[in-house]
C-alpha cells in the first residue's frame, strides 16, 4: 500500500488540476486536450473524498459500468434501492431510486445484501440482482430471491425470476463463474455455526436439480468465533488467472467482525478441498474503525486500480444496524499475487478518485434516449453527420440519430450522451461568450459538459449549460436542416425544446420500483410490477406544443387522462379518448433524471396514491408536492 505521504501528493496533483486531461489510455493528448485543460483544471470537481462516504451503507454492492458507478445497500426495507453517479464522491449525493420493492407476504420484507451482476442468460447479458428477503415480523424466513433485467442498464426495469431455496434460511448470495459453469456461494446457519456453502446453478436464477451443496468456510479459527461462531458475505475476486473468495468473520454486532480469505486452488469448486483457507484475516479494525466486513470489488474507469467497498463502524459500541456506514480505498497486490487489502482507511483521510474518473472517457452510455426536438424549427439536437466534425446541429429526427441518455451527474445536472458517437455534449473550450460552439467530445468530468433542464414555456424545457448558464439555442433562430446549435444568452427566442422518448418507454416510479399500468380488467392507471406485459409499455405521442399523450399500443385509440376531466386533486386517472381536455402532460425533468408528468389542462401531476408500494397501487392525480411519489422514470422494455 502507498504511504500517506505519497496519496498526499497524489491529492495535490489532482487539486491543482495536473493529471486532468492526460489519456487514460496511452498518455497522450487527444482532441481539445489543449485547449481546454486549463479551463477544465479550474471548474472541475476535484473528485476527492473522504470515508465514510455516507451513512447507514450496510452491506455495499458497487459495479463501475459504461461510464456510471452504480451502487445499492442494505435497505432494512421492502424497496430495494439504487444509486448512480459518474464519480466515486459523486454517489454521496446521488439520487436514491427504488428498482424493485415487494408486497408479497412470502418475501416481502427485510431486504439485505443486494447484489447486481452483469450474466450470460438464455436471452443473452442482462443483470442478475440477487437479494435477501424474508417475511414481515421474523428473520426465520430469509432466503434468496433474483431479478433479471430488461435489457443492459443496471436501473432496470427489473423483473422477478424467483428464489433459490425458499423453504429454507439462506442470505447473502454471490456468483462464481468457474471453467464455464455458474455456481451461487450463500451463507447459512447449522448447529451454532454458520457456513458459506457453494452450489451448481442451471441458470442465473435456478440450482441445479439433485446435487450436493459443499461447505467451503466454517468457523474454526480464534478471530472467526468472536461474538458468535460466523463465516458469512462470500465474494470473489479474480485476478491474473486466480480465483480468490473473501469472507466476512464473527458476529456482525462485534467490533471484530474483520474478512479472511480463501484461494481455489483445485479444478472443482464443488470439492471443500479445492480451496485453501489463509490463517490469519486480511482486513480488520483499527483503533478508528471497527467492524469491517461485507465488502465487494470494483476497477477504476481506466481499469488500471482495484478498489474495495465496505462498511464499518466509527464507534466499538456500534453493531450490524443502521449505523454501519459506507466506505472505499484502493488496494495492492502482493508479490506472491495474493491480495493487500491494507488496513480501513481512517475517517476524514482524503482520499484521491479512482484512475481515469477524469477521463477522456468515450463509451455509450446506459439509459432511456430521447430525441430533444427544438420547439421553432422542429428539428432534432444532433452531430454533425461529418466524421471529422464533432459540432452540434439540428438535423430531421429519425430512428437513427439524433438520440441522448440524460445522465444524471450531480446538484440536478446531467450529461447529454450522444448514442451515435458515444461522447458527450459540451460548450467548445469552455467558452462563456454568446454562439459559441456546442459539440460532442470525450467526457472529461468538466462543467462545461454539464446542463440544468428546467421547464419551459407550454409543454417544453430549456437546456442551460452549467459553468456558463447559458442556453442551447438555434443559431438565427433558423428552420433549416444542419443549422449549429450554439450557446446562447436567456432572450434568445429558440431556447425552447421537446422531450421526446425513443421507443415504448416502460415508465416505472421512483417509490416503488414498479410500472405504471393499465389495469386488466378495465381501463383503470395503477402501479404493477414489471413483467414485459403489453399494459405496461407506453408510446410517448407529441401533441402540440411541446406536450405529449400517453397511449398502449392494445389501446391505441385511448390516451391516459382524468375520469370526467375532473380538476381536483386525487381524481382518478385512467384511458379516456385521447382528443379529452385532461389527456395531454407535459413532461417536466426532475433530479437524479427522473421526470414528473403535469397535466396540460388542470396543472395536477401524476402520482402513485398514499405513496403505496403495494400490486395495484392506484395512480392518480395530485397538487404538485414534489415528492419522489410524483417522480417517475422512462424505461426501455428491451
Amino acid at each position: 500500500m502507498k504511504t500517506n505521504f505519497v496519496q498526499a501528493i497524489s491529492v495535490l496533483l489532482l487539486l491543482s488540476g495536473l493529471s486532468a486531461c492526460q489519456s487514460a489510455s496511452n498518455g497522450k493528448t487527444t482532441e481539445n486536450d489543449t485547449a481546454q485543460s486549463t479551463a477544465q483544471s479550474d471548474i472541475r470537481k476535484s473528485g476527492t473524498f473522504t470515508n465514510p462516504l455516507f451513512p447507514n451503507g450496510a452491506d455495499p454492492w458497487l459495479e463501475y459500468w459504461d461510464g456510471n458507478y452504480y451502487l445499492t445497500t442494505t435497505t432494512w426495507t421492502s424497496e430495494l434501492v439504487m444509486r448512480k453517479a459518474p464519480t466515486l464522491a459523486g454517489l454521496a449525493d446521488a439520487t436514491p431510486v427504488n428498482v424493485w420493492s415487494s408486497t408479497d407476504p412470502e418475501r416481502c420484507c427485510n431486504f439485505w445484501a443486494f447484489e447486481f451482476h452483469r450474466l450470460k442468460g438464455p436471452d443473452g447479458y442482462r443483470w442478475y440482482m440477487m437479494y435477501t428477503a424474508g417475511k414481515d415480523g421474523t428473520l426465520d424466513n430469509q432466503h434468496l430471491n433474483v431479478l433479471e433485467s430488461a435489457g443492459d442498464d443496471p436501473m432496470g426495469p427489473y423483473q422477478y425470476k424467483g428464489a433459490l431455496m425458499p423453504d429454507v434460511w439462506n442470505i447473502d448470495g454471490n456468483y462464481l463463474e468457474h471453467d464455464g459453469k455458474l455456481y451461487v456461494i450463500y451463507s447459512q446457519w447449522q448447529g451454532d455455526q454458520q457456513l458459506n456453502i457453494i452450489a451448481e446453478m442451471e441458470n442465473p436464477w435456478t440450482l441445479k436439480k439433485d446435487q450436493d451443496h459443499t461447505i467451503i468456510t466454517r468457523p474454526e479459527l480464534d478471530w472467526e468465533i468472536s461474538g458468535r461462531k460466523v463465516t458469512e458475505g462470500a465474494e470473489i475476486l479474480q485476478h491474473n488467472g486466480r480465483t480468490f473468495m473473501t469472507y466476512s468473520a464473527s458476529f456482525c454486532n462485534t467490533p471484530d467482525y474483520k474478512l479472511g480469505l480463501l484461494e481455489l486452488v483445485g479444478d472443482d469448486p464443488m470439492k471443500a478441498s479445492a480451496w485453501k483457507k489463509f490463517d490469519e484475516p486480511v482486513f480488520e479494525r483499527t483503533e478508528e474503525v471497527f467492524g469491517p466486513g461485507h465488502n465487494g470489488f470494483f476497477t477504476s474507469p481506466d481499469g488500471s486500480e482495484d478498489w474495495l467497498v465496505y462498511h464499518g463502524n466509527d464507534s466499538v459500541e456500534h453493531g450490524c444496524s443502521a449505523t454501519r456506514s459506507l466506505r472505499a480505498q484502493k488496494f495492492e497486490w502482493n508479490d506472491d499475487g495474493t491480495p493487500d487489502f491494507g488496513k480501513p482507511l481512517t475517517p476524514g483521510v482524503v482520499v484521491p478518485p479512482p484512475s481515469g474518473e477524469n477521463g477522456p472517457l468515450v463509451t455509450r452510455v446506459q439509459g432511456q434516449r430521447y430525441h430533444l426536438v427544438n420547439a421553432t424549427s422542429e428539428l432534432c439536437l444532433d452531430i454533425s453527420p461529418d466524421p471529422q466534425d464533432n459540432r452540434a446541429i439540428q438535423r430531421q429526427c429519425s430512428a437513427t440519430n439524433g438520440q441522448w441518455v440524460l445522465d444524471p451527474t450531480t446538484d440536478g445536472f446531467v450529461r447529454l450522451a450522444n448514442r451515435e458517437d458515444s461522447k458527450f455534449l459540451g460548450v467548445a473550450d469552455c467558452a462563456t461568450a454568446d454562439n459559441a460552439r456546442v459539440q460532442t467530445a470525450a467526457w472529461r468530468n468538466n462543467f462545461c459538459q454539464q446542463w440544468k433542464l428546467q421547464s419551459g414555456t407550454d409543454g417544453n424545457i430549456t437546456i442551460t449549460n452549467r459553468y456558463s448558464e447559458k442556453p442551447l439555442a438555434i443559431a438565427g433562430c433558423s428552420a433549416a436542416a444542419n443549422q449549429a446549435v450554439l450557446q446562447q444568452n436567456s432572450d434568445s427566442a429558440c431556447t425552447q425544446w421537446q422531450l421526446r422518448p425513443v421507443g415504448n418507454v416502460v415508465i416505472l416510479s421512483q417509490q416503488s420500483g414498479k410500472a405504471v399500468s393499465v389495469a386488466q380488467d378495465n381501463n383503470n392507471i395503477e402501479q404493477q410490477a414489471f413483467d414485459y406485459k403489453d399494459n405496461q409499455q407506453w408510446n410517448v405521442v407529441p401533441t402540440d406544443t411541446g406536450y405529449v399523450s400517453l397511449k398502449t399500443d392494445a389501446q391505441g385509440n385511448l390516451c391516459v387522462g382524468a375520469d370526467d376531466n375532473a380538476v381536483v386533486p386525487g381524481a382518478n386517472l385512467s384511458m379516456v379518448q385521447c382528443d379529452a381536455a385532461t389527456a395531454q402532460w407535459k413532461i417536466r425533468p426532475a433530479e437524479g433524471g427522473g421526470v414528473m408528468l403535469l397535466n396540460r389542462y388542470n396543472n395536477q401531476v401524476m402520482g402513485v396514491s398514499d405513496c403505496g408500494l403495494a400490486e395495484g397501487t392506484n395512480i392518480a392525480q395530485q397538487p404538485d408536492m414534489k415528492t419522489k411519489c410524483q417522480v417517475f422514470h422512462f424505461r426501455s422494455p428491451q
